[in-house]
């Protein structure tokens, strides 16, 4: 395992697409619980290097019910994005997750995992990669049928600020669906 994660913390593929160059982002242990599987860094965790260091990942421990110290340590948390790298900047928000980053190295990051007991979806390109035509029409309908992909995958929103709207919109995910979650982690671990 840490031979995998030396090579892909080296990994230059799309070093010309990146604008603030390479700095793949990953944490994972052959005895991980839990999966993220999240978009891509943005430009407070490519700067730190610590998965999820920003308000979003504040908010996904929130609803996971965890404390950082259980959330940074990959015995329990593997940490996975679609893409490992900051991206770069698009007209509203950041651009997609490079598209080399999973099919070069989610499979032999899970051939590593013995012990994964759930793995979290978060936000439409987790969805659409590991779920594919198993996705409702739009991830609203995919977040609120999450019932439909357990026990191997829970999908969920991105928890950035910027989707307060979509929160506020659809008040039964942190009423419901977050409390199903805390339950299944706690289990999880």
């Amino acid at each position: 395992m840490q031979k995998l994660l030396q090579e892909i913390r080296a990994c230059s593929v799309c070093e010309k697409d990146l604008p603030l160059g390479p700095r793949p982002i990953v944490a994972a242990s052959p005895t991980s619980k839990i999966a993220v599987i999240g978009q891509a860094p943005g430009t407070a965790v490519h700067e730190s290097g610590i998965p999820w260091d920003d308000p979003s990942g504040r908010r996904l421990r929130e609803w996971m019910g965890i404390t950082d110290e259980v959330f940074y340590d990959p015995k329990n948390l593997a940490i996975i994005p679609m893409g490992f790298c900051y991206p770069g900047k698009g007209k509203s928000g950041d651009l997609p997750p490079r598209p080399e980053c999973a099919p070069l190295w989610h499979k032999p990051l899970f051939d590593s995992i013995k012990e994964i007991k759930l793995t979290l979806l978060i936000g439409q390109y987790a969805q659409k990669y590991y779920l594919q035509n198993n996705m409702k029409g739009t991830l609203t309908e995919t977040v609120r049928n999450y019932d439909e992909y357990l026990p191997e995958f829970m999908p969920l929103p991105h928890p950035s600020p910027r989707n307060n709207i979509w929160l506020k919109k659809n008040e039964w995910f942190e009423r419901d669906l977050v409390p199903k979650l805390k339950s299944i982690i706690s289990s999880a671990l």
